[in-house]
Order: structure tokens, then C-alpha cells, then sequence
């Protein structure tokens, strides 16, 4: 490219403030640039240009333009407009600023997110016809709302354009997909946009499928991972335009820039596919309660039981709740009975031994079957028993060579039951508990498959499904069958409900060493309860547990707005999130030192650890632990008060880290949803 003179120098306001896309903390602000009258009609705000920078051409985007600059060096020029789309509209950029505060992020990782690479031929795609212009649309029926506690003074305030917020506790049986396509498309009648994004594909096509029957496929915009490079940008830019007013999608697409936004809805907030596994490690629901606030538009946090955040944004005052009366529930509700898994309860009958569920269990599953109704059980696991304790004692079985744990391979080969290393492989045919001497076994987790093969036994004649890891059933028939499913892979049923529901080796889900464990077995049981036939249908759920614990009675009474305060108000007690803003640095103990001693934390903040990483974490980006040694985390802890106060704080350590050249790898996280 031949070199600028200054009488190139656009006319009018020929400074640029550009940020370079570097991902680097101590780079993460704008830079000015000279722009050539060549460019001066493209080089908007918001648009994409190359700039050099260090020596190398780098992308950028402009965020302003002015009449001069306050930088006392000589001021390059940028090297080219990429487009001249506005793909970062000022909407979007206070999104973004305000996010980086709250997770103490730098902008260009947030932006991979928020924008699509550009794909020149998706520019010359038809993007601007109305959306009214795209197909018919049927008149919503929004009765389905009725059924809740000032459910139809909602739907006005959204409707009408006023700001409403409301944490949605969904009854048992809801077509949850079909209230909220509802809802959305009474809003985009109205000239305004609505923005729902959900866990994963199987809701994206659920929601698509309830939208699609009251408009035409061109009106609804579906953002997922899954999509080509054209299809997201040219989707993207038909959103920019005005175009999309229906939009969903999967976790990304909490940052579409829709037009005129009336509505935002995140489903099951606590489902960890709504956290981005990239830094800054947003939050899908924190995106869209920061745009709510921003842009004035109403939000929803929908789900059959309620998480924590969504909880302490109701005590706050910031959201109400939407639930459906007593009366409601209980017509809605199957019969949801908790069995205890002890032996005696076990060998009451042979064929429900061999399938090692109590009676009562084993009684439910049968009798649905002879009404022609699938069941549903769910476990914990895919494949077989990943390890095995003593059936005396419940001491874990371990290997008497490595000390690794013992299993039951699948298959009837030449180990297929005796138990098995599953670190050395070595087969432990006269294994003895170590504690107590016990020769007999028991499964600590049954999978899947091992279930689904005792249950075989157990009910001969009768068809088996199982479904979960990379094998996920989306739909089953409604006729007697025995679905095994693991958490979040239970297929629907088409043309009706479960006759009965089973909730095995729960244990496993609630004696796992997590903070949110309590929460997150409780919203897989209900999702399991929500898909069964009502109690005047014969439907009935069986889960087996201890009925003495807590969250099992809240189950059993279906209530989920109790177990969400009791859940805060524990999390108060010990002083963890949402009750407090909360961060988990990880890194070696040099850097971690480093970063404590240039960070200067806000008033009242608590620094814990560092304590060796926990198990269940990665470790932060390139990290090598021959070089460094075992990863430590620290945590930092501050009072609630303005979300972003710890994230800049943090932020600005970085920077000051950057500048010391400490290239360790060092993770920051604002509020995790797993603390260890």
C-alpha cells in the first residue's frame, strides 16, 4: 500500500479511536488513528477496519470519530475499511463494556461471542425485507399464562412495552415452548424484538417447533454453535437490520443485538452449558439481566425450580415471582413417593432385587406398563457400574495392588463379573473389604447400560431405551417401554407423558463435593417429575432417597420457591455466591503472589487459600505441572455491592501483571458457578 500524506487526512473529524482485537488485558483500550478521506464514509462507528499495530495488520473496530487527538506522537492511518456494516452498534458496546467490568474481561474475548466472523457473501443476502413481510402469523393464545400468580398482568406489562421482570417456576406438564412462543410472538406483533436463549439443541428445536406454528420459518432466527460461518453472519446482520425480531438460541446468542428489545428469557439458568468455557466465562443469564437493565426490556428466568441468583434476584426486589397456586400444582402434579434403598426394602421381591429397586418402585414401573405407558428411570451414569463398595460397610472397593477402584466390566467374557481394577485392569475374584472383611459388593453408581440390563431381567418382554453421553434419544412413543436416561438426555414422549418415573442411586448426584449439588439434583429430579402423567392420570415418581432429607420432602411437596430460599439463605450462612460476589484466581503460587501483591482489592474483600486446585477443574490454559508443580486456586470474596466493583479491581491487576511480563498462565474467574 503506498504511504498517506497528510492532505490525504479525511475532512471532516479525521481521528479514528479504534480497539484493536489483541486479547491482551494491557492493551484492551483504544488507540487513535488517522483516517483518509478514501474512507472517511465508511469508517463509522461500529464498523470493522484493519489497522498496523506493532507491526503487524490486525483487525480492529472503530468506536468513535473526532475533530483531533490528545496522543503526542505521529498517528498512522488506518490501513482499510472491512466492511462497511455496523456490526458493533452502540447497544452492543455498552453490553460489552459493562460485561468486562462484571468479569473482569478483556472486550475482544467478549466480542468473539458478540460477533461472527464476517462473511462477504452473507453481505449480499436480503436482510432488510420487513419481518411482517416474511410469512403470516397466527394470533398467540396466551391463557397458558393465566394459570399463575399475576401471570395476566405480566403478559400486559410485556405486551405493552413496560418494563417487567419475574423469576417463572413452571408447573409440572407445562408446554413451556408454547407459552413462551407466545409470549415472543405477541411482542414482535407489536414492533418489538424477543430474545430467548436456552441450554442446549434439543430446547432450541422445541422452542423452534412451538414458534413455527404461528409463524412462517423466515420470521423465527435460530443462533446456535452449530452454524456455518455465512449462516451466523448473514443471520447476524438480519438481526443488526431490524430484520429478526424472534430470536433464539443456545448460549452465544445472549448477545444478538435485536432491534428494539422488548424481551429477554433464559431457560434452567442453572444448567452449566449457559457458562461460557472461554474467558471471561460469562454467564448467559448475567448477559441478559445486563441488557435488561441497560436497554429497559422486560426478563424472564424460567425453569421448574429456581436457582439461587434467580432467587436473590427476587429477595432484592428486581424480579417477582411467577408460580402457580396450590391447587394448580396439585392437579398438575404426579404422585411423588420417596423409597428408601435399604436391604430390607430390596428383597421383599426377587424380581425387584435383581433390578435392586424397593418394592414400591419396582410396583409404579409395573403398573404403568400395563396401562401401555412408557417409564422413565434416570441415573447418574452412562455404561456400566463405574465402582463398587462393600455391601456391609459401604467402604469403597479397592484394588489390593494399585489401591485403584473396583468395577464391573461390561460383557460376560472372561472378567465380565468379577470385579475389576479400573486403573490396572487386574481382576479381584476373592476380593475382601479392607475395612471389615465383607466379601460382598455393591454398586456405588449404576450406568445406563447396566441398568437397563437388570431391568431387562426384571420386566421380561418389554422393550428397552437407553439414552445419554453420545447416544441421546430426542422422543419415545407413548406405549410401554423402560426408557434409562442420564440427567438432561430423557427423551420426550410424543402424544403424552411417562406413566412413571424412577430416580435412582441419587446419592451419587448429592454426595458429589459441590456447592450447588443440593440445587442441581433437585432441578434434574423435577425435570424428570415435569415430564410424568398427573396424580389423577396414575402418574406417579418414585425417587430413592432418604425421606428424612430435606430436599427430597421439597420435592415431594413440589416446593421449589422453599428449596430456593432455603439454598440462599445457606449460601448466606457460609458466605458464598450469589450471597456475595466471589472469585477463583488459579495459577502457580508465584504468580498467584504476584497478582495479589499489584491488585488492590476493594473494601471489605477476603482472600482464602490458595488451596491445591480442585480435581474436577482444568487447569488454567498451557499450564505444565512438571514445570510448576500442582495448580493453586485462590479465592476472593467481597460483599454485595455494585457487580462490577471486583472486576475492575481484578482487571486492573492484570494490566499491572502484563506490564511485569509474568507469562504464566493465570485464570480469573468472577463468580464461577463451581467453586471446588
Amino acid at each position: 500500500m503506498a504511504s498517506r500524506s497528510t492532505a490525504d487526512t479525511a475532512q471532516h473529524k479525521p481521528v479514528a479511536a479504534v480497539l484493536p482485537l489483541l486479547g491482551l488485558a494491557h492493551l484492551d483500550r483504544p488507540f487513535d488513528y488517522l483516517v483518509a478521506e478514501e474512507h472517511s464514509a465508511d469508517a463509522q462507528p461500529g464498523v470493522r477496519v484493519r489497522v498496523r499495530f506493532a507491526g503487524r495488520l490486525v483487525d480492529a473496530l472503530v468506536l468513535e470519530r473526532r475533530s483531533a487527538s490528545d496522543h503526542d506522537g505521529k498517528l498512522r492511518f488506518i490501513d482499510r475499511v472491512i466492511s462497511p456494516e455496523v456490526v458493533y452498534p452502540e447497544r452492543v458496546k455498552k453490553l460489552v463494556d459493562a460485561l468486562s467490568d462484571r468479569y473482569a474481561g478483556v472486550r475482544s474475548d467478549l466480542l468473539r461471542s458478540a460477533i461472527p466472523p464476517r462473511h462477504a457473501g452473507a453481505e449480499s443476502s436480503d436482510t432488510d425485507t420487513a419481518w411482517e413481510g416474511l410469512g403470516e402469523v397466527t394470533e398467540p393464545d396466551l391463557s397458558p399464562w393465566s394459570a399463575y400468580e399475576h401471570g395476566e398482568s405480566f403478559v400486559d406489562a410485556v405486551v405493552s412495552g413496560t418494563p417487567a421482570r419475574a423469576a417463572w417456576q413452571m408447573a409440572p406438564g407445562e408446554d413451556w415452548a408454547a407459552a413462551l412462543a407466545a409470549l415472543a410472538v405477541k411482542v414482535a406483533l407489536g414492533g418489538r424484538g424477543a430474545l430467548i436463549v436456552v441450554p442446549d439443541q434439543r430446547d432450541v428445536d422445541a422452542l423452534e417447533a412451538a414458534l413455527r406454528e404461528l409463524v412462517s420459518a423466515k420470521q423465527v432466527t435460530v443462533l446456535t454453535a452449530g452454524l456455518g460461518q455465512q449462516a451466523r453472519y448473514r443471520r447476524y446482520l438480519a438481526i443488526l437490520h431490524g430484520q429478526a425480531r424472534l430470536v433464539i438460541g443456545t448460549r452465544s446468542a445472549a448477545f444478538a443485538p435485536v432491534d428494539k428489545l422488548a424481551l429477554t428469557v433464559v431457560l434452567h439458568d442453572g444448567d452449566d452449558n449457559l457458562v461460557d468455557p472461554r474467558a471471561p466465562y460469562a454467564h448467559a443469564r448475567e448477559v441478559l439481566t445486563t441488557r435488561s437493565s441497560i436497554e429497559s426490556s422486560s426478563f424472564i428466568v424460567a425453569g421448574y425450580t429456581r436457582s439461587a441468583e434467580a432467587q436473590l434476584l427476587v429477595e432484592a426486589g428486581w424480579a417477582h415471582g411467577l408460580v402457580a397456586p396450590r391447587e394448580t400444582l396439585r392437579t398438575r402434579m404426579p404422585l411423588i413417593r420417596a423409597a428408601g434403598d435399604s436391604e430390607f426394602e430390596l428383597v421383599r421381591d426377587p424380581r425387584a432385587q435383581s433390578a435392586r429397586l424397593p418394592l414400591v418402585a419396582f410396583e409404579a414401573a409395573r403398573k404403568a406398563l400395563d396401562r401401555n405407558q412408557p417409564v422413565l428411570i434416570q441415573v447418574p451414569r452412562k455404561g456400566y457400574v463405574p465402582t463398587l463398595a462393600c455391601g456391609n460397610c459401604r467402604a469403597p472397593a479397592r484394588c489390593r495392588v494399585c489401591n485403584g477402584p473396583l468395577g464391573l466390566p461390561p460383557g460376560t467374557g472372561e472378567h465380565g463379573s468379577v470385579p475389576t481394577c479400573r486403573w490396572c485392569g487386574r481382576p479381584d475374584p476373592q476380593h475382601r473389604c479392607s475395612e471389615c472383611g465383607s466379601v460382598k459388593t455393591r454398586a456405588v453408581v449404576l450406568g445406563t447400560e447396566r441398568t437397563a440390563e437388570e431391568l431387562g431381567r426384571a420386566f421380561p418382554s418389554t422393550r428397552v431405551i437407553t439414552s445419554g453421553g453420545s447416544r441421546v434419544i430426542d422422543e419415545v412413543g407413548c406405549a410401554a417401554g423402560l426408557v434409562v436416561a442420564t440427567p438432561g438426555a430423557e427423551p420426550r414422549v410424543t402424544g403424552g407423558h411417562y406413566g412413571a418415573a424412577l430416580l435412582l442411586d441419587t446419592w451419587a448426584l448429592l454426595g458429589r463435593q459441590d456447592l450447588r449439588a443440593t440445587e442441581d439434583t433437585l432441578a434434574k429430579w423435577a425435570a424428570v417429575a415435569a415430564q410424568v402423567s398427573p396424580r389423577r392420570d396414575d402418574g406417579e415418581v418414585i425417587v430413592v432417597a432418604d425421606p428424612g432429607l430435606t430436599v427430597v420432602q421439597e420435592l415431594l411437596r413440589w416446593d421449589m420457591v422453599g428449596a430456593a430460599e432455603r439454598e440462599l439463605a445457606e449460601r448466606r450462612a457460609v458466605r458464598f455466591p450469589p450471597a456475595v460476589h466471589m472469585a477463583a484466581v488459579d495459577g502457580a503460587n508465584a504468580s498467584l503472589d504476584l497478582f495479589l501483591e499489584l491488585t488492590e482489592l476493594p473494601a471489605g474483600a477476603e482472600v482464602l487459600g490458595p488451596v491445591d486446585l480442585p480435581a474436577s477443574a482444568k487447569l488454567p490454559g498451557d499450564y505444565d505441572e512438571s514445570r510448576f508443580g500442582p495448580a493453586q486456586r485462590l479465592l476472593i470474596r467481597t460483599p454485595l455491592g455494585p457487580r462490577s466493583e471486583l472486576g475492575r479491581a481484578l482487571r486492573r491487576g492484570m494490566v499491572a501483571r502484563a506490564t511485569r511480563k509474568d507469562d504464566l498462565a493465570l485464570r480469573v474467574q468472577v463468580d464461577p458457578v463451581h467453586v471446588g
